[in-house]
């Protein structure tokens, strides 16, 4: 099939070279004249694995193409998928300029029937925009033109999306046309073949239901750290209880991990979308608006734990910093909870010595210009001359670190772990104090 993708980031790239690697004809479009330069040439603006093998061979292969051409773009697919970003507003709410910029080109340029996708994350009755926008612009063509609008929300997670689409776990399709269901059946067939893991349902339905996903997920983080910050004042160890709730089949493992903070491109802005689209509504969404605050104060407790350490004076300290995305696996930096600690570090007065095993360029953009930054080649670089260590994302490489060579190069052997990759008693016992989430009572918090 001749498959259009408007939007070349996360979910545009990866939406396009995997519908590409099942055999598709697929035309990405974006208006970033240097990214599809890059993308021609063969350079990945993101990191995601296995991502850049896919792209190259189905280039290679003929099946995947980029342009800047919204006319040719339109041309090119009865399918059109909006997999552009929708941003934050002011008011928490989801910008939908880009959203609506894209549909209004689908209606300018279309000259036969079109299959308009919403793959990007859009609040509930975004499909009425999008089909108002279409046919604004036909009418303004004096155009009668049929075509359908199709809610198709992702699930991908950064880090293993390719894995997310070619095995999905389910395909959610938003639609009233049995002509647009069939030629999503068509599209999602090579993904869909030992057993039906498309559910169709109307479109807000369909919306709606990728808020909630990643809303409850959010719900399930925030309500661990809750917990692990309760554990902390009564002597108990998040881990313990961790397991302990897990092997409940109606609660599992997954996303009860405690932490500093979740970050990211969906879960902070969807549960905010979500909240204000309750507010929108005249209905408080109270559990909501608890999960947004409980993981904006969690961001800060990595840094409350040092600055207690040093009885509030900070200046003048260099504490190391391991991981600076938002999770392993990716480089996007984008809410996630390394800048907040870096952030409040150098409003105290210290600087930071810090490495990522991919974010590293991603974050000399965003800090290119800080004098309390040092970015370093390795891990190990990062400790020599630092006071303390602090941890913020859980990359594999991190996970067995060598505990004596990090007591022996900080000026103080203090870990500070927001992600609980190890056991006390193992840094104990290589001479290292070890502050978690939620692992037993840190007497010096709360004396």
């Amino acid at each position: 099939m001749k498959i259009t993708i408007f939007g070349t980031g996360y979910v545009g790239l990866v939406t396009g070279a995997c519908l590409a690697d099942v055999g598709h004809d697929v035309l990405c479009m974006d208006v970033d004249r240097g990214k599809i330069e890059k993308l021609e040439n063969g350079q990945i603006p993101i990191y995601e694995p296995g991502l850049e093998s896919i792209v190259r061979h189905t280039v290679e292969a003929g099946r995947l193409s980029f342009t800047t051409d919204a006319a040719r773009a339109v041309s090119h697919g009865v399918l059109q998928f909006i997999a552009v970003g929708t941003p934050p507003d002011e008011d928490g709410s989801a910008d939908l300029q880009y959203v609506t910029a894209v549909a209004r080109s689908i209606g300018e340029h279309m000259d036969d029937y079109k299959v308009v996708v919403d793959k990007s994350t859009v609040p509930v009755g975004t499909g009425d925009k999008v089909k108002a926008a279409v046919r604004a612009e036909l009418d303004r063509r004096g155009l009668e033109l049929e075509f359908d609008v199709v809610s198709n929300p992702e699930f991908l997670k950064e880090g293993a999306a390719i894995n997310d689409f070619m095995k999905p776990d389910r395909i959610v399709v938003g639609t009233d046309s049995d002509k647009a269901a069939d030629m999503l059946r068509e599209v999602y067939y090579p993904f869909n073949r030992n057993h039906d893991r498309m559910i169709f349902m109307d479109i807000r339905s369909a919306e709606l239901t990728k808020y909630a996903a990643n809303s409850m997920l959010a719900t399930k983080i925030s309500f661990m750290n809750e917990i692990a910050n309760l554990a902390e004042r009564l002597g108990a160890d998040i881990e313990a209880v961790r397991r302990g709730i897990g092997s409940d089949p109606r609660i599992g493992y997954h996303f009860i991990y405690p932490g500093c903070g979740y970050g990211g491109s969906c879960f902070p802005k969807d549960v905010q979308a979500l909240a204000r689209t309750a507010r929108d509504c005249d209905y408080e969404a109270r559990l909501l608006n608890a999960v947004e605050s409980v993981n904006y104060a969690q961001k800060h407790v990595l840094f409350d734990k040092i600055s207690h350490y040093f009885s509030g004076n900070l200046k003048g300290k260099v504490v190391a910093l391991w991981g600076l995305a938002f999770k392993p696996n990716t480089d996007d930096m984008r809410e996630a909870s390394a800048r907040t600690l870096m952030e409040d570090l150098w409003k105290a007065g210290a600087s930071v010595q810090a490495f990522d095993p991919e974010a590293m360029e991603e974050t000399q953009r965003l800090y290119g210009d800080q004098s309390g930054l040092t970015l370093c080649g390795t891990k190990e670089q990062a400790l020599k001359g630092a006071d303390v260590l602090a941890i913020c994302t859980e990359w594999k490489e991190f996970r067995s670190p060598d505990f004596a060579a990090i007591a022996t190069a900080l000026k103080e052997p203090v870990v500070f772990d927001g992600r609980n990759l190890y056991e006390p008693d193992m840094l104990s016992r290589n001479g290292l104090i070890y502050y978690a989430i939620g692992r037993g009572r840190n007497q010096f918090q709360f004396d």
